[in-house]
């Protein structure tokens, strides 16, 4: 067991919702709502002020809509918050190799294995606490200054206690547990914050009579393997009294990538459901690519109507990052689904994954049978051009909506040739609601304009804070 505290745990304060009110100064210190907008929409990230109403994250966004009327419900702009996360990462990474992220905007590290790991060795405990502390409050410092943000910091000799010590620090705080003192931090609480205990295992153990770690932590690992089974028993007879020896992994290895939407209209058409395994398909590739990864087994799933969900999966000769071959199979293990009576939920994914790409039959065929499909195609339509010159065809509802207005959600990055950078407020009959405002900038004004005003495009992220040094 670690004799000084020097295993962190970094945990970014509403992480989403702080970066919208960061980078629009109308939305400080106002309930920010971000997540799915659409009648199924789920709350990804609430600020601390519509925590007050009761909004929290996995909550329905219809609820919280209730809860909430007035909050700002912005749709999550991912290639900001990741820009952030790399930020963050960096510097942890200052301060040792062993960082070990678990999300975008949370992750471990090992300051033993870092550059001051002789230092917290040389010293007494007492000394190496105090260096450890002075370290994070460096540590949120620095990302403050950098980002604007603020994170809350556990540290402790195990990863089970810093995490648990994070969670006591925020919001933007920091909370050290000095080794020895675990059972003294752990037994007032209830067993619900010992990690893999869920309402389940919280049931069978309220049945026995055992509210607190601490109770827990005093019966037999006999007994609460009676209680839980072999496995999951040891386990949480470990965590109540406060031992864990899992080590900081860094770059954990995923096991597969995959994406998945839920839609607010169940889908009924099967030409329809296709089409949006296509575009699951083209998003799950970037993804893999974006990884530098391939894969051998392409999943998809499936939920439907009744809420009954189930998988179908392929395995091809070889790993492919190839989009036509993703969706070639994809669709393949459609035809194996009974879509009638609509479906809620399509996913598409890829595992067994590899660091590289074989040369693959598979991608050869599917990339000479398109070619072969275009060429077809326009023979037809020269054809059907010159015995019908005056008919033109009728677009499907897919062609109406690549070719319809453009869609703005709110949140979106946006520029205007006229009034500059801004975000989307609000969109409708018609119509777009723009906030014209930077990071840096006075709360802005609102203008409205045609949602196909050619003077209005998308944007990319602009920056909270200037490049540092």
């Amino acid at each position: 067991m670690r004799t000084v505290p020097s295993i962190l745990h970094l945990d970014m304060d509403a992480f989403f919702a702080s970066v919208e009110q960061a980078a629009k100064p109308s939305l400080r210190g106002k309930p920010v709502i971000v997540g799915g907008l659409g009648g199924r929409g789920v709350v990804s990230t609430a600020s601390y002020e519509a925590r007050v109403f009761g909004v929290h994250s996995a909550m329905a966004t219809a609820v919280a809509r209730r809860l909430c009327p007035n909050g700002a419900y912005l749709w999550p702009r991912f290639v900001a918050y990741r820009e952030i996360s790399e930020q963050v990462m960096a510097m942890m990474r200052e301060l040792s190799p062993l960082v070990e992220q678990l999300s975008v905007d949370e992750a471990y590290v090992d300051l033993a294995a870092g550059p001051y790991g002789p230092a917290l060795a040389a010293v007494p405990p007492a000394e190496g606490s105090e260096f450890v502390e002075a370290i994070a409050q460096d540590l949120r410092a620095d990302i403050q200054h950098r980002t604007g943000l603020t994170a809350s910091i556990g540290a402790a000799g195990s990863k089970l206690m810093a995490k648990i010590a994070s969670e006591q620090a925020k919001p933007d705080g920091l909370v050290l547990v000095a080794p020895g003192q675990e059972r003294a931090v752990l037994g007032p609480m209830p067993v619900r914050a010992l990690p893999g205990v869920g309402p389940a295992t919280e049931q069978a153990l309220r049945r026995a009579g055992l509210l607190t770690v601490a109770e827990v932590a005093d019966l037999p690992e006999e007994e609460l393997v009676r209680l839980l089974g072999k496995a999951h028993g040891a386990g949480v007879s470990l965590m109540a009294r406060g031992l864990d020896e899992r080590a900081v992994v860094p770059d954990r290895d995923a096991k597969s990538v995959s994406v998945e939407d839920t839609y607010e209209v169940d889908l009924a058409d099967r030409d329809r459901v296709l089409h949006e395994l296509d575009v699951l398909a083209a998003r799950c590739v970037r993804r893999l690519q974006a990884a530098g990864r391939s894969g051998r087994t392409v999943v998809i799933k499936v939920r439907r109507f009744d809420f009954s969900t189930l998988t179908r999966s392929e395995t091809l000769r070889g790993p492919t990052d190839d989009e036509r071959v993703i969706a070639a199979t994809a669709r393949r293990l459609a035809a194996q689904v009974n879509l009638t009576g609509g479906i809620r939920l399509l996913g598409v994914g890829v595992s067994q994954l590899a660091e590289y790409t074989q040369e693959d039959l598979f991608a050869q065929a599917a990339a000479e049978a398109a070619a072969e499909e275009a060429a077809q195609a326009a023979a037809q339509a020269e054809q059907a051009a010159s015995l019908e010159p005056a008919s033109a065809p009728i677009p499907t509802a897919s062609a109406e909506r690549s070719l319809g207005s453009r869609l703005w959600m709110p949140g979106q990055d946006v520029r205007h040739e006229e009034f500059g950078a801004g975000w989307v407020q609000g969109s409708g009959v018609g119509r777009v609601t723009v906030r014209f405002e930077t990071p840096d900038s006075p709360p802005g004004r609102v203008r409205t304009f045609l949602v196909d005003d050619p003077a209005l495009s998308p944007a990319e992220p602009l920056p909270l804070r200037p490049p540092v040094g």
